[in-house]
């Protein structure tokens, strides 16, 4: 394969099968998005990272999708229905630190693509299940992209994209998991009613087929450490090789620059080296000691030169220390936790809580989906354009206020009774509730060094999976508890659609108890995140001081 090969022949050749019409508003949409993007390259490495994260926001959906189908059938009810998507986040908590380390040690685009293989077969395989406990066996090799997916796209997502613009393309990556989520929910929703659930899930396997060709063929392993990102404008993605021989060219030119002048500028990303990124305040850095030691007052940790070959518990040890990373860590996990439960049961809730039909609540969702993505694009770059270049606290300040903002628009609307009354702050619950994700996964890559990248995703995602493999299983299981003695609970067994019914309209009201007692972490979500401003300057300050060091520039 040719290093950062065009893809403009594969589409060429696509696009010979639409009609004319819809080829020429295909080639404006393609045109607006690259235009703001920033050029082909960028596109490109957007569109196959955020599709390695739609897969599991699919697979999730999926399941809610499927769920008035399994449930009499397999004879399941809520709890058991949590934990089919329960077990695939639990599996991806075990394996995330182990994987983060081989992100940050070989391949992470093959590494990627291999995942996607697995859990594509997996897939297939969960539409051969013949009972409740094979479904459950078979999906946990479905942990393997959701252990993967984090440390390698976050890993990726910082060296492809300049520190200063990386929670505006944060943004539009992020948005893959909450596309794939509706697709999910809208296709699977779709076979189910047409083919049965078996063919539901059978057919999610197609696109990580196709995605696993499209990542291994178009998307080169890049520089690490920042050392190579997408320029605007660019018509190709460098590889690592073609990278570094630019950064040489580069140093080679500036040092005759200095011969011929007597001098020269500072060395900064515009001659191959590392810069810290331009929405911080440095703060005073104490001496480097080796695997990260602090010492005295809090001024942030810095790695020195021995630190580059840590080992995983020390690594571990290291990003744990950042004070930052802990509180951004532990504040965007808990706001998955809800989104997870929400995720799983919004289908099951809105039916019964408002009398829709599948169609009608499918809509219904997808239309806060379409809310979520527009939340997601505005804070990444709104923060990125505006408030990063005035407050150097802007990424996690306006996370913060996302998860507190979701926890009160998203009350009244599962307090309504009436449909027309809850859509509105449906969708802004759902824009604020997404919001807050791009802007801290740049705060996170902000505070740790580019080479412990992979390992500090994969402490992050460990934690943020073992909370979403038991959101849905709780929010399954006070489902139950609440809607139990309702009349109709439990019928569903019998297969009738009267009893499905029922049993629908009872568990949406153990959902609704469920979904507000979960507001409660949702907001201290926001409190945690909110109580990081304090030291973000200073970490981000001493992670590029480690960088700097672990690379040798000074």
């Amino acid at each position: 394969m040719r290093p950062g090969r065009s893809d403009s022949s594969l589409w060429k050749s696509f696009r010979r099968l639409l009609p004319p019409k819809m080829r020429h508003g295909v080639d404006q949409g393609i045109e607006r998005l690259t235009e703001e993007l920033g050029g082909p390259a960028r596109r490109r490495a957007v569109l196959l990272l955020g599709s390695a994260l739609g897969l599991s926001g699919a697979d999730s959906a999926a399941v809610g999708a499927v769920a008035p189908r399994l449930e009499p059938i397999l004879r399941i009810g809520p709890t058991g229905l949590g934990l089919l998507v329960s077990i695939t986040s639990l599996v991806g908590a075990l394996a995330t630190v182990p994987v983060g380390s081989l992100t940050d040690r070989m391949d992470r685009v093959r590494l990627l693509w291999v995942s996607i293989v697995v859990w594509g077969v997996a897939e297939a395989a969960s539409g051969l299940a013949f009972s409740y406990m094979s479904l459950l066996v078979i999906r946990i090799a479905l942990g393997a992209v959701t252990a993967t997916a984090g440390p390698t796209v976050a890993s990726l997502t910082g060296d492809l994209f300049p520190a200063k613009e990386r929670a505006r393309m944060y943004g539009f990556i992020v948005t893959g998991e909450f596309v794939g989520a509706g697709a999910g929910l809208l296709f699977a929703g779709l076979f189910t009613s047409w083919f049965g659930w078996r063919v539901a899930f059978g057919c999610l396997a197609v696109p990580s087929a196709v995605l696993a060709f499209a990542l291994r063929r178009y998307l080169p392993e890049p520089a690490r450490g920042g050392r190579g990102p997408i320029a605007e404008g660019d018509e190709r993605i460098l590889s690592a090789d073609e990278a570094s021989r630019r950064s040489e060219q580069r140093a080679g030119n500036l040092r005759r620059h200095r011969r011929r002048t007597g001098g020269g500028p500072a060395r900064g990303p515009e001659a191959g080296g590392s810069a810290p990124p331009p929405t911080t305040t440095v703060e005073p850095l104490p001496p480097a000691e080796p695997g990260g030691q602090r010492g005295g007052s809090y001024k942030g940790t810095v790695l020195d030169r021995s630190a580059r070959d840590l080992t995983l518990p020390r690594a571990i040890a290291y990003v744990l220390r950042v004070r930052t990373n802990v509180m951004l860590i532990i504040g965007s996990s808990l706001g998955y936790f809800f989104l997870a439960g929400l995720r799983t049961f919004a289908l099951v809730f809105v039916r019964g809580q408002f009398g829709l039909s599948q169609g009608e609540a499918t809509l219904l969702i997808l239309l806060a989906g379409a809310s979520a993505v527009a939340g997601i694009v505005a804070a990444g770059s709104g923060t990125d354009r505006s408030g990063a270049r005035k407050r150097p606290n802007a990424r996690v300040v306006v996370g913060a206020v996302g998860y507190f903002a979701a926890a009160l628009l998203l009350l009244p609307a599962l307090l309504a009774k009436d449909i027309w009354i809850a859509i509105p702050f449906l969708m802004l619950g759902a824009a604020a509730l997404a919001a807050p994700n791009p802007v801290l996964d740049a705060a996170r890559l902000d505070v740790v060094p580019p080479h412990v990248w992979g390992r500090g995703e994969g402490v992050r995602t460990s934690l943020r999976n073992s909370l979403e493999a038991f959101a849905p299983l709780m929010f399954g299981a006070l489902a139950g508890a609440f809607g139990a003695g309702k009349a109709g609970f439990g019928s569903a067994a019998s297969g009738s659609s009267t009893d499905v019914a029922a049993a629908t309209a009872a568990q949406a009201h153990g959902l609704d108890m469920a979904f507000l007692l979960m507001l409660v972490p949702l907001a201290a979500a926001g409190a945690a995140i909110l109580l990081s401003r304090r030291y973000y300057p200073t970490d981000v300050a001493a992670a590029a001081e480690s960088e700097r060091r672990l690379q040798g520039t000074q």
